[in-house]
């Protein structure tokens, strides 16, 4: 009789061991304004393919100018400009020939050629296909993506680069402000720019160029930032070779338009002459 308080000790406490084991015993107790998973809860966690791509430059030896533009600024915030920011639009990966192609059709013998974007003008080999989604400016007030892709083909083009190599314009003759400018900065983020062949704050009238996947030149961003909050009277511009950013990936995506209708890159007789 002396030992049933010691057995029923023992049994207690085994009890007490089970229960914990089965998770009744220390459950956490809520707290305000949390919310506790269930027991059974499994989380999933992305999984991330291959290194990250190395961080863009902090700081640059260019120099940029600005120029007045042409008549009023962009008719939308910059970053919410389904025109003018790329990113916003989205675009779908395609499977179609990774050559120059040649499309019939008039020629403009001024058209901004795709070599100048290489500091060595070369034909690069191309890397991947895509096509832009439109965008639907009765969405909304400052529109929204459409569920339609653009026409051509191919929309946004892949072309393949080096590590750190540096970009610039593609090239063209006409100047759009007396010192060599080409090119109007119409949009600029770290990883993507947009290029107007016009003094106009807008992609309508005249060819455009969409860069993305590359890094911006820091100096480049800032003065774009700055003269975007100033209330976009002067842009930045650019010259043929002018340094406009370097390699982020093994390869930088292109997209080209004609007053706002987006064109295939790939286009030999267009965008590639004597290629």
């Amino acid at each position: 009789m002396n030992n049933f308080p010691k057995r029923r000790r023992f049994f207690v406490v085994l009890w007490l061991l089970l229960l914990v084991s089965a998770g009744t015993v220390g459950a956490q107790t809520p707290q305000p304004n949390t919310t506790i998973p269930p027991a059974s809860a499994t989380l999933y966690l992305p999984i991330i393919s291959g290194p990250p791509p190395p961080a863009c430059p902090l700081t640059s030896e260019h120099t940029f100018d600005l120029i007045p533009v042409d008549g009023p600024p962009a008719d939308h915030p910059d970053a919410l400009h389904g025109d003018l920011n790329l990113a916003l639009r989205g675009y779908h990966t395609v499977s179609e020939t990774l050559t120059l192609i040649d499309i019939n059709g008039p020629t403009d013998g001024d058209a901004p050629q795709l070599a100048g974007i290489f500091a060595d003008a070369r034909t690069p080999t191309l890397t991947s296909s895509h096509r832009v989604y439109d965008w639907d400016w009765t969405c909304g007030e400052d529109g929204c993506t459409s569920p339609n892709l653009t026409p051509a083909a191919v929309s946004l083009l892949g072309l393949a680069a080096g590590a750190g190599e540096t970009f610039s314009i593609p090239s063209r003759s006409p100047e759009i402000y007396a010192g060599g400018y080409k090119t109007l900065v119409l949009y600029a983020s770290e990883n993507r720019i947009t290029l107007g062949y016009t003094r106009h704050d807008t992609v309508e009238p005249g060819y455009a160029v969409h860069l993305e996947s590359l890094c911006v030149d820091p100096n480049l961003l800032a003065l774009y930032r700055q003269a975007n909050a100033d209330g976009r009277s002067h842009l930045p511009a650019l010259e043929n070779g002018a340094v406009l950013g370097t390699s982020r990936r093994t390869e930088v995506l292109v997209a080209v338009r004609d007053r706002g209708t987006f064109m295939d890159p790939r286009s030999r007789k267009d965008w590639w002459k004597g290629r």
